[in-house]
């Protein structure tokens, strides 16, 4: 096997990106990546200049890969490092060697726990992973960066990464698990009387007092005029915090014609007249929601658009898992569970790795008690749905 540094996710045919173990992930898929290429929202211009890893064996077969980035910041992660960034550049930094840039293994704006290191579906999958961290490692040292970082990686890649000496860090999103649910009302039907009767309301309020409806549209449906109205929404938000949006109606146009069953967006309409989105990815089992917004300011119209509409189309299509997102405990009243996802990371310089690695361990502990005292305000019975569970 030898190793290869991709400056664009087209040097790699797509078949053969795609034939890697992507977990059926919309965003892992050589489409998905393209696209962010494609439109510049991943480029050195942004702050994301691929650096793809892959491994070729004697026959020039794809046998590994990973998504890979070399960072001038840590804007669009979700894994926030800054605090690292502004330690490291004013105790640790010594002979140029400044935080930035680093190298990071993720998806761009896209926290979603899936593979990092794809193998093939092959016996050999374990040596392959070895083999990729340690080009990583290689890498790292060749263009003298301060650190790599792997973004929310799967389990098993979560489990190599430690074992091969990397730093651990544990974050909390919240996620909604399908029970079997055969309709809404029997979802809502296991919470607590109070917390349906809230639920209710709610969406009494967006669906019969205000008169809105919800049209569902798949990625076919969607001409680039109806992205660049869908985005208008989504842009309001961010500006609404001081930002601007990470992506383009572009991307969204291009991915959506590339993977037309994978991407969906509720549109809410008020009289006839749009007035708020959500854009979601879906995969086989699993429903992502990514962005929101809004025209107009309607109670709950929030909750309604992002997490009841969610959870009652992964019902219909029988999806199993429901990830809406980073942060936001509000989603917990909703029927979203705390569930832990993990980063690792290679620290070249050893008095940082050191000292980074008590801070993880406290950190750690904080995370696992946050998560464990959110648990208990989920607001199922509990006599079918267990805290502990």
């Amino acid at each position: 096997m030898y190793v290869q540094v991709l400056q664009s996710i087209h040097d790699i045919p797509a078949n053969a990106w795609n034939g890697l173990d992507l977990d059926l992930q919309p965003f892992l898929r050589h489409e998905f990546l393209a696209a962010l290429e494609d439109t510049g929202c991943a480029s050195t211009a942004t702050g994301w200049t691929p650096q793809h890893l892959v491994i070729l064996d004697t026959n020039h077969r794809l046998v590994g890969a990973v998504p890979l980035y070399l960072k001038s910041h840590s804007m669009g992660e979700f894994v926030f490092d800054f605090s690292w960034a502004q330690f490291y550049d004013q105790v640790v930094a010594q002979n140029n060697l400044a935080y930035y840039p680093k190298l990071v293994a993720s998806v761009p704006f896209t926290p979603a726990t899936g593979p990092r290191l794809l193998v093939t579906d092959t016996p050999e999958r374990n040596h392959q992973r070895r083999a990729l961290i340690q080009a990583l490692v290689a890498l790292t040292q060749e263009l003298n960066l301060s650190s790599t970082h792997a973004l929310f990686p799967s389990q098993e890649d979560y489990q190599s990464l430690s074992e091969n000496g990397w730093l651990t860090r544990t974050s909390c999103q919240f996620h909604w698990h399908n029970r079997g649910y055969q309709c809404m009302d029997e979802f809502l039907g296991t919470f607590r009387a109070d917390k349906r009767k809230k639920s209710r309301r709610e969406r009494r309020r967006v669906l019969n007092e205000y008169g809105i409806q919800f049209q569902t549209l798949q990625g076919a449906d969607l001409g680039i005029n109806d992205w660049r109205k869908v985005f208008s929404f989504t842009q309001s938000t961010f500006h609404q915090h001081g930002h601007e949006h990470y992506l383009t109606p572009e991307f969204f146009h291009a991915v959506a014609q590339a993977l037309p069953d994978q991407v969906m967006v509720k549109l809410a309409e008020h009289h006839g007249k749009a007035v708020a989105s959500a854009i979601f990815f879906q995969s086989k089992n699993t429903l992502y929601g990514r962005y929101w917004g809004a025209q107009d300011n309607y109670d709950s119209l929030h909750f309604e658009t992002c997490y009841y509409q969610g959870i009652e189309y992964c019902i219909e299509r029988g999806l199993q898992l429901f990830e809406p997102g980073t942060q936001g405990e509000h989603k917990i009243a909703r029927g979203f569970e705390p569930t832990l996802a993990y980063s690792a990371h290679h620290i070249s310089d050893h008095r940082f790795h050191s000292v980074l690695a008590q801070h993880l361990i406290r950190e750690r502990q904080a995370v696992n008690e946050y998560a464990a005292q959110l648990r208990q305000h989920v607001p199922y019975h509990r006599q079918t749905h267990p805290v502990d569970e």
